[in-house]
Parts: C-alpha cells; sequence; structure tokens
C-alpha cells in the first residue's frame, strides 16, 4: 500500500498481473506438474488480489485504536480461506501426478476418445451427424431424461 493510505503501489498490481498470468499459461499445459505450479501461482495471484482490496491500517482488535484506522478483517479471513483451498487442491492435484506417473510413467494429460474424432472430422472438412426430429419428446434415447423411479411410483404409474 502506498504511505498515504490511498490504494495500491504499481508494483503490487505488477506482481498479481504476473502471478495470475503465468499461473494461467501453466493451466493451458499438458503436464500435470505445471498444471499444479499453474494452480498454486494463480491461488497466490488471486490471494494478493483479495489483500489488496482491503482497507490498509492497524490490527483489528477492538479497543486498540479508533475504527476508522483498523484495516478491514474481511479480506484477511477471505485469503486464509483461499489459502486452505488451494493447498487442498494442490494436494489433490499431487496425488493425481504421482498416480499418473505410477501407472504410465509420464505426467501429460491425454486426449479424449471425443476429443480426437471431433479432430479427425475437422481435418477431413466432415460435419456430424444431425438429429433431424421426429420422434417425439420421449422417442429420441440420448434426450431423454428420464424421471427417477419413486417419483413415477408416488404418480401411482408403472414401475421401470
Amino acid at each position: 500500500m502506498t504511505a498515504s493510505g490511498a490504494g495500491p503501489t504499481l508494483v503490487l498490481v505488477l506482481a498479481v498481473a504476473v502471478l495470475v498470468g503465468c499461473g494461467v499459461i501453466l493451466l493451458l499445459e499438458r503436464s500435470l506438474t505445471r498444471i499444479l505450479l499453474g494452480v498454486i501461482l494463480l491461488g497466490n495471484g488471486v490471494n494478493l488480489l483479495i489483500l489488496l482490496g482491503g482497507r490498509p491500517g492497524g490490527a483489528p482488535i477492538v479497543g486498540t485504536g479508533p475504527t476508522e484506522q483498523m484495516s478491514d478483517p474481511l479480506p484477511q479471513a477471505m485469503v486464509l480461506t483461499a489459502i486452505v483451498i488451494t493447498f487442498g487442491l494442490a494436494a489433490f492435484l499431487l496425488a493425481v501426478a504421482y498416480r499418473s506417473w505410477y501407472l504410465t510413467a509420464d505426467d501429460e494429460v491425454p486426449d479424449d476418445l471425443e476429443d480426437r474424432q471431433i479432430i479427425r472430422r475437422a481435418v477431413r472438412n466432415e460435419v456430424g451427424t444431425v438429429d433431424q426430429g421426429g420422434e417425439g419428446p420421449n422417442g429420441d434415447p440420448e434426450q431423454v431424461d428420464p424421471e427417477p423411479a419413486r417419483r413415477r411410483l408416488r404418480r401411482g404409474d408403472e414401475a421401470c
């Protein structure tokens, strides 16, 4: 913060921008270790951004000074919560990366089968199959969302 308490300094704003930018770039990579580093950098950048949004001042303890000169405790509480969430997500991603390395000796995220089909169709300039309709509201199996069995039984309809 600036000496007068008017707002964040340019250095802190640039630090937020660099942390978030590098975190997003690392999140877009295929390697799970880079994704893990991206989550950590993005979490730290957002935490710094939340702290910059708070009011600077003294400790927010009642009785230590006038309330106008106390810092805002809400951003500090939000950052503590975000640190715990980021740590939990980082631990989960670390476990996934370890498991991937253990099973395949590689931590790269593979393409889905559907992604590969879409890429092949795009290369051949094909159009996917189009649902022409006309089956009625309950005739198209990929469009039907059946009701739960309990609701049907409550209404007195036939059971599945």
